[in-house]
């Protein structure tokens, strides 16, 4: 027996086993609803609102997460709503996120110093002597190889049933692409001059692309875009639980990341007029999970302890077997990952600060949905994971949203609240930068104390025009940053109790992930010399505010320094010269992985972290 289930806006009717959730029937039928906490009734992503049948009685994470008016409105969360009859629903419709802020590598390669170009990727004209009498004992592929010399090469299947026509066409003058012992084309004539790359970071919210000439190293192009795995699931326990011992689901999950990087290629080539042909190497860095998702493999062991990789080693493959199209003997080359939870993406970021050969002790923070920590110098490298989950990308909380149109990514608290939105638009709700913003701002005006709670009983102490932005509805402690209509804004945007406990976890992981690197390796702040901020999100937020939250130490303002998306650049390096692809294999196998969970300390370092530091 099934029961019909009506989603809209799609129309579709859906045939449905009883005691199905709505989210699990949406997803089978490839319908999109968003879940950002991979359907644990954690956020609000997934809401839907019943427009024919009974609306069943909230649950208890409805409750929680909706809040009374929404839930008497209708609204309940799809991944809680399990389907007992016959009913119709509208997905809510998610903020209509336009002019994403994503940081791409800012900085060139040819800004970072001594870095040899040598993409590995050679290209030489020849001239080949094409078999003329019977009784010569050779082949096309012998005279070619005789002509590039150097052998013994490695020649694909491919290129062989491609070769008889090129050579002949060319009456035996082509060019022709080698990369280490492979030979990757022959082509026609002289393409000496093109030579290009793709240097990809894969982040668990976002990827980023960019297209490199290989010779000089000079940046053509880039694209950059929200991670489409994020349907089903915010950060990477959600995706992995996804995808867990089920072949289904790790497939939609590599076909969303296949499918984007595809969509950036043809951007890509459109906006330089590069041919896809011409692109020869692909480097990629990214998480561990990331990682697998996108070589198709089980990540289902990385989530459970001791959380082991499947393999940590560098790796590199022909473009055809992931599907890219770029020229399909191009050699995609994966950096190696460090461990479990700390990936290439960490080693990118190692290559592209330079801190493994620094004198001085140095703390790279790639701030995001996966935090990595890397500290140390030319003596020695720590790294942890530091996995902020998505709550600093506006994910569960209340009224969060990505850093889009509309977002509010600067608020100012004196006497009254000044707020700033990205494009000058209306405000439709916070993002990260602005709520570690509002944090820094309600901590110093007294609205927090120390331990994060909203001193709604001590309101009367707070100027006239913030006492009425603090309240009490019901149950729930709630700091009003805009009402409805000021500045535009279509309905009130606040910040809940519960959305001030998501971000001090958040800041609690990334502030006790430095802790712990500094406490395990003997290293007190004012040893520090330099503290490197990287990611997108690190590199949007304000480092007073930051500070002011105990988000990073306590560190002069002077020693504090914004990288960019230096896991992206050192994917750049890496694709520019194979000097840096094989230094990043020594990189990985030096540094120490410290797991956190594990240590003795770590807890009382948490809870501490979670705490606000008293102004």
């Amino acid at each position: 027996m099934t029961i019909p289930l009506t989603i809209l806006p799609a129309n579709r009717e859906l045939q449905v086993a009883p005691g199905t959730s709505i989210l699990q029937a949406a997803h089978a039928a490839g319908i999109d609803i968003t879940a950002t906490c991979g359907g644990r009734g954690r956020c609000t992503s997934c809401r839907v609102k019943f427009v024919r049948g009974t609306v069943p009685p909230p649950t208890i994470m409805d409750e929680l997460q909706l809040g009374s008016d929404l839930v008497r409105e209708g609204y309940r969360l799809s991944c809680q709503c399990r389907v007992t009859e016959p009913i119709a629903v509208q997905v809510a419709p998610p903020l209509d996120e336009q002019a994403f802020q994503i940081l791409g590598a800012d900085r060139r390669v040819q800004d970072v110093g001594r870095v040899v170009i040598d993409a590995g990727i050679t290209k030489q004209l020849v001239k080949v002597a094409l078999p003329r009498e019977e009784h010569h004992q050779t082949s096309d592929l012998e005279e070619l190889l005789a002509a590039i010399g150097r052998g013994p090469w490695d020649v694909s299947p491919e290129l062989l049933k491609q070769l008889p026509a090129t050579l002949r066409e060319a009456q035996g003058e082509v060019t022709v692409t080698t990369f280490g012992r492979s030979v990757l084309a022959a082509e026609a004539g002289d393409t000496g001059p093109m030579k290009f790359g793709l240097a990809v970071d894969i982040g668990t919210t976002s990827v980023d692309t960019a297209l490199i000439e290989l010779e000089s190293g000079e940046r053509l192009a880039s694209v950059s875009s929200l991670n489409p795995q994020a349907v089903f699931g915010g950060d990477l326990m959600s995706r992995i639980a996804f995808a867990q011992f089920n072949p289904a689901n790790l497939k939609k999950l590599q076909g969303r990341i296949i499918g984007l990087l595809n969509q950036h290629i043809t951007e890509i080539v459109r906006e330089s007029g590069v041919l896809s042909k011409w692109i020869y190497k692909v480097v990629v860095v990214g998480n561990t999970c990331m990682h697998h998702i996108l070589l198709g493999i089980d990540p289902s062991h990385v989530g459970l302890a001791p959380y082991a990789p499947v393999l940590r080693h560098p790796l590199v493959l022909p473009a055809r077997e992931l599907h890219l199209k770029v020229h399909p003997e191009a050699r995609v080359c994966l950096l190696p990952i460090v461990a479990g939870f700390v990936g290439a993406d960490a080693v990118g970021v190692a290559l592209a600060t330079r801190i493994y050969e620094s004198p001085e002790i140095r703390i790279a923070v790639d701030i995001g949905t996966n935090g990595e920590v890397v500290l140390g110098s030319r003596e020695r490298l720590w790294a942890c994971s530091a996995p902020a989950g998505p709550a600093l990308e506006g994910a569960q909380i209340r009224h969060g949203m990505r850093a889009a149109l509309g977002a509010i990514d600067r608020v100012r608290i004196e006497d009254d609240i000044q707020v700033h939105t990205i494009g000058e638009a209306a405000p439709l709700g916070i993002c990260g930068s602005g709520i570690i913003d509002a944090l820094a701002g309600m901590l110093d005006a007294g609205i927090l104390d120390a331990t994060g709670l909203i001193q709604v009983e001590d309101r009367d102490r707070l100027p006239p025009r913030l006492r009425p932005r603090v309240v009490l509805q019901g149950e729930e402690r709630r700091f009003i940053l805009i009402r409805q209509g000021e500045a535009g804004a279509p309905a009130d945007i606040t910040l809940t109790q519960q959305d001030i406990r998501q971000v001090q976890l958040a800041k609690g992981a990334i502030a006790s992930g430095v802790a712990m690197l500094q406490h395990i390796a003997g290293v007190p702040d004012g040893q520090v010399a330099e503290l490197l901020l990287a990611g997108g999100f690190g590199n949007y937020l304000s480092i007073r505010s930051a500070l002011r939250i105990g988000l990073i130490p306590p560190l002069p303002a002077e020693r504090i320094r914004y990288v960019g998306n230096a896991a992206s650049l050192g994917a750049q390096l890496c694709l520019v010269s194979e000097t840096e692809r094989h230094r990043a294999e020594g990189i990985a196998r030096g540094i120490e992985h410290v797991s956190l969970a594990t240590h003795p300390d770590f807890q009382e370092i948490f809870v501490e972290c979670m705490n606000f530091p008293r102004g």
